[in-house]
């Protein structure tokens, strides 16, 4: 909690309550669940809430959108995402049921209003009113652009154009050579200092419904 009050220290006493709760609900879950690598659990906040929260760095989503995390697994970006933009309708995707029960169980411990989940695959979501789609590495961008261009609507809210925004690592040379001209890249260590961050990117892929 000390690194997310680092970088965001203007939540709300509620949004910290928040926050505060993951911890217990996550690991309770994942001694239950397999979730998250039992290696990676307390590493929660760093490895899985911050690195979420890279995305609230690079955009301000406004009153009213609409944003679906797609492959959320136990609810990463969506949940740490959900928290910090209220007024913003959520709803999270995996074709993993077990991983949608434990991210859907901990939304309601935390009473947050503003989310849905669903158990499926993303060929079968068919509503076409996002203004995003985010993912952490869930397939490359190229697959992933094709599986959601369908869900993105034409009318613009935000300061960044319709879209994927996803949080991938490594070099990205190759999956991102033939989308230069619709993408930027932003270097997550540019906001978090930790050693973690230096190798992890956010990736924003204009997409035109």
């Amino acid at each position: 909690m000390q690194q997310l009050l680092k970088y965001f220290p203007n939540i709300t006493p509620e949004q910290k309550s928040q926050f505060e709760a993951l911890d217990v609900l996550y690991n309770d879950w994942n001694s239950k669940i397999n979730v998250i690598s039992r290696k990676d659990i307390q590493n929660l906040y760093e490895h899985h809430v911050l690195h979420s929260l890279a995305i609230a760095k690079i955009i301000q989503f406004r009153a009213g959108s609409r944003i679906l995390d797609l492959g959320c697994g136990g609810g990463f970006p969506g949940i740490p995402l959900a928290i910090m933009f209220p007024d913003v309708h959520f709803h999270l995707v995996d074709s993993i049921g077990k991983k949608v029960k434990v991210a859907q169980a901990v939304a309601e411990a935390i009473k947050l209003q503003n989310v849905e989940f669903t158990h499926a695959r993303g060929e079968d979501i068919k509503e076409k009113n996002y203004d995003f789609v985010v993912s952490r590495a869930v397939m490359p961008l190229v697959d992933l652009m094709k599986c959601v261009r369908k869900n993105i609507q034409k009318e613009q809210h935000n300061a960044l154009p319709n879209g994927i925004i996803a949080l991938k690592g490594g070099e990205l040379d190759r999956e991102m050579a033939s989308m230069r001209n619709i993408c930027t890249t932003w270097d997550i260590s540019d906001y978090f200092s930790e050693e973690y961050f230096e190798t992890k990117k956010i990736v924003h892929v204009i997409v035109k419904a």
